[in-house]
């Protein structure tokens, strides 16, 4: 099996994380040899400038957390995005549309981000926030992220919560049944990415035995460590 840590994305996009976090984080990233940094768009340069001698790649995120602004934002964000050093941009679906079934709108919008990242050596991964969607939608949302070019479908951003039984917030990340849902459902040219409360390096490899290429985390010393110390047996 690939070392799982290479197979890592990570994340640095809290609201309170600043630029000291950054680079903390890619003096981390480049030790251990994941495969990108995700930091928010206004601190890519940063990354990039951190990362400048490092195989490691600097991804971002559009159209964070909730999907709703325009597809001319989006595709504004992801081009200023690439410029600055983004290698990955990882977008949100439009949900609004998503539950109205405007999928017209959602493949123009996903398509959009495709081509204008495409057009400057960069890939798209769709964060589809399985959390809030039906199995159906799930699909659809494969069928129609494939149709539209994406490198990758993604379950979730990491900030997606709803109310259980009990009335209490919890967060929506990934979960087994998502993950093995994406993978039938996608051909052998796609990816998916299983991201939203993998924190031990257990999880990560359940995770990839059930057909994830990439791993979205803020758990990457934990999950390095746990490699590490499985490689000593």
């Amino acid at each position: 099996m690939q070392q799982i840590v290479s197979m890592i994305d990570h994340a640095v996009l809290q609201p309170t994380q600043h630029d000291d976090d950054v680079r903390q984080a890619c003096e981390l990233c480049d030790r251990v040899g994941v495969a990108s940094i995700c930091v928010k768009p206004s601190q890519v340069p940063l990354a990039r400038q951190q990362l400048a001698d490092s195989e490691v790649l600097v991804s971002t995120v559009i159209g964070f957390p909730h999907g709703g602004t325009t597809t001319a934002t989006k595709v504004a964000e992801t081009i200023e995005a690439c410029q600055c050093g983004a290698r990955e941009v990882d977008m949100v679906v439009n949900l609004g549309k998503v539950f109205a079934g405007d999928w017209e709108y959602v493949l123009t919008d996903i398509r959009a981000v495709v081509e204008a990242a495409g057009e400057r050596e960069s890939i798209t991964k769709v964060i589809f926030e399985t959390g809030f969607l039906s199995d159906d939608q799930k699909i659809k949302l494969c069928e129609v992220s494939e149709l539209a070019g994406a490198a990758y479908v993604k379950t979730s951003t990491g900030f997606g919560f709803k109310k259980n039984a009990e009335g209490q917030l919890v967060g929506t990340g990934a979960t087994e049944h998502d993950v093995t849902l994406m993978r039938k459902h996608t051909s052998e040219a796609m990816e998916v990415k299983a991201s939203g409360g993998i924190r031990s390096y257990a999880d990560a490899v359940r995770f990839v035995e059930l057909g994830a290429t990439r791993l979205g985390t803020s758990g990457t010393a934990t999950i390095a460590e746990g490699e590490t110390s499985k490689s000593d047996y």
